[in-house]
């Protein structure tokens, strides 16, 4: 039986960040993903195995988890260039979609079949058997309904079967994916965990450890507010909202491509144009440099308007609070403006992560703070289990 391997996964709804064994491994890939053909056409076939495999996820997913089961996909960057990519839709949820599983799976067999990690897997006649110790989490809204129950249950007891169709390097490799362990963590606490402690769950910031706080984590399609008192999330207190970047940024696409004519691929486009560090606001039109700025500053300031609402209603009904941390990816979107209103508004005492990538990175690093901790008190435990089933034998 192969090694489980830990695997710290937050499938957002822009990306994918993925943590897996001891931290030597690590993958961003956008969440989008597009329905394909096996034999896809590829120029110049013969240098496909020179090309990074990112920009080539080509592959069939077969698992009893999924509801469209055994379908060929493009995923991340390749699925930005086709012409039906798919990315979640507002209002859905994350538990419930097959495009999270897809990503998922798509993901843990990209770590499984990398050379660098041949030593911790069985490999045979080109197929993998990974057996993973899984970390990952869900919008607190979803996991106050339930919902992570059977999310988790889809994941244990099965195998989950990634095919690589044509992908650079990894071609006509399988993967098989097996769960030892799933441990599905809500996204507020998960945050709240990786402010206060480092990677052995020591306490790094005494002075936040006792202090009320509120997080809101922006993501595309959902924003959630945790409610910490007490080095715990206050369930009772703690809201989620259907609201977060992504219809934004879709209103921001549609208005550049109707008022210049360019067609952006996706929203990952849109939030490039938006965060670069040069030549922020603008883009190419006919070879032209063109700021969009009044387009961008016009959508986002109104969504801004509707985030600082919903802070300033939670902290109304949380009035001992004493500091608000705003984490993803939406508050890096956001940040400037939000910055803006509380300004000339509330004066709330809040504050960002201005590391952008501590920010986008923060969930699936707690969930590998998490899921290590998990692991290694499961570690313990067996031996001592064995000694007392070794004792019950010999009374």
């Amino acid at each position: 039986m192969s090694n489980s391997r830990i695997a710290a996964v937050d499938v957002g709804n822009d990306s994918l960040k993925g943590i897996y064994g001891k931290i030597e491994s690590d993958l961003y890939i956008p969440n989008v993903i597009a329905r394909d053909i096996e034999d896809r056409p590829v120029i110049g076939i013969e240098d496909l195995d020179t090309k990074d495999p990112l920009d080539g996820i080509h592959i069939r997913v077969h698992s009893p988890a999924l509801k469209d089961n055994n379908a060929i996909y493009r995923v991340g960057n390749l699925a930005t260039k086709s012409d039906n990519p798919m990315e979640l839709d507002p209002g859905s949820a994350k538990s419930e979609e097959d495009q999270t599983l897809v990503m998922l799976f798509a993901s843990l067999a990209l770590d499984a079949v990398n050379e660098k990690n041949s030593a911790n897997f069985k490999n045979q006649n080109g197929v993998v058997d990974a057996n993973y110790t899984l970390g990952t989490g869900l919008p607190l809204r979803e996991v106050k309904e339930g919902k992570d129950v059977g999310y988790r249950s889809r994941l244990l007891g099965s195998v989950h079967q990634v095919e690589f169709l044509v992908t650079p390097k990894y071609q006509g490799k399988k993967v098989n994916i097996k769960f030892d362990e799933v441990k599905v963590y809500p996204e507020g606490f998960a945050a709240y965990i990786n402010l206060v402690m480092d990677n052995d769950l020591n306490i790094i910031n005494k002075d936040l450890i006792d202090k009320r706080i509120l997080i809101q984590d922006i993501g595309g399609l959902s924003t959630d507010i945790a409610v910490i008192k007490n080095r715990n999330v206050d369930d009772d207190k703690a809201q989620g909202f259907n609201i977060g970047v992504a219809e934004s940024l879709e209103a921001i696409r549609e208005e550049i491509r109707s008022k210049h004519g360019v067609e952006l691929d996706s929203r990952r486009d849109v939030v490039d144009i938006i965060t670069k560090k040069n030549d922020r606001n603008h883009i190419m039109v006919r070879g032209s440099r063109t700021s969009v700025h009044d387009i961008t500053d016009r959508i986002l300031f109104e969504l801004a308007k509707k985030q600082y609402r919903h802070l300033r209603n939670v902290w109304q009904k949380n009035s001992q609070s004493e500091i608000c941390y705003f984490v993803g990816g939406g508050s890096i979107v956001l940040k400037d403006y939000l910055k803006t209103l509380n300004n000339s508004l509330d004066g709330y005492n809040i504050d960002f992560f201005e590391d952008e990538k501590e920010s986008i990175w923060m969930m699936s690093n707690a969930y590998y703070k998490l899921i290590s901790d998990f692991n290694r008190k499961n570690a313990k435990d067996k031996p001592q289990d064995k000694r007392e089933e070794k004792h019950k034998v010999k009374n």
